[in-house]
């Protein structure tokens, strides 16, 4: 029985400072796409150096670009990665090994964040909580077979964050209806940057937080409402 070949996709947005980084990370895939929404920096060239396929997606939205890099992938299998976390190869050990077990459809892992603020431990503890028990995937490292994604359609574009939540939630049914599972790796946490925290407040956080909640997740489908993805800050 032939190894299912795995794509590798990226989404990047001026990520020239991060993006080595996860490149480096990813190495040993033959298939790797980073798409790409209107940077201006030298994110594309970068890629290309490393021997990445380069994915561009003139609409700046995160779901667009995933399914126009989802689109343009080979692979049996499919790993989004953000371009500022960093899996190990544990991690991805973990993944393989999930995979040949032929059981699994899709999954993610628990994040790490390294930043001694007890405000950020208690956060990231308590999405990791969420995703064990509820089985969504972070958006920074989700894994899923390909023929699986499309059939539920990928992303939802209507959505301009959340996505990831959105998309745990049909992998999840689809997982079911298959005798399949969905599965929340937890040996090899995922180091992820904390930087959303250095460049945004704790009140503009609050704030999108009471948006979402209060508006019912009308302001999920609102560029403007979320600006802490889109405002373009680095």
């Amino acid at each position: 029985m032939n190894e299912p070949a795995i794509s590798v996709l990226i989404l990047t947005k001026n990520e020239e400072r991060d993006l080595p980084g996860a490149l480096a990370s990813v190495a040993w895939s033959d298939d790797i796409h980073v798409f790409d929404s209107n940077s201006t920096d030298r994110t594309a060239e970068i890629a290309r150096e490393a021997g990445a396929t380069v994915v561009s997606e003139p609409v700046n939205q995160i779901a667009r670009a995933r399914n126009r890099g989802a689109a343009a992938a080979t692979g049996d299998w499919l790993i989004f990665v953000d371009a500022d976390s960093h899996p190990s190869a544990e991690l991805f050990n973990e993944v393989a090994e999930q995979i040949e077990t032929g059981r699994c459809l899709a999954g993610g892992c628990t994040v790490y964040m390294p930043i001694d603020r007890l405000a950020v431990k208690t956060v990231a503890g308590l999405w990791n909580c969420i995703s064990r028990v509820c089985h969504w995937a972070a958006g920074s490292f989700i894994f899923c077979d390909a023929a699986a994604f499309r059939e539920i359609g990928g992303f939802d574009e209507k959505l301009f964050v959340s996505e990831e939540i959105d998309l745990s939630r049909r992998l999840k049914r689809l997982a079911r209806k298959a005798g399949r599972k969905m599965v929340i790796l937890t040996r090899h946490p995922l180091v992820t940057s904390p930087r959303k925290l250095h460049l945004y407040s704790d009140w503009e956080h609050l704030r999108f937080a009471a948006l979402a909640l209060l508006g019912g997740g009308r302001a999920l489908t609102k560029r403007e409402a979320c600006s802490l993805w889109y405002d373009g800050r680095r």
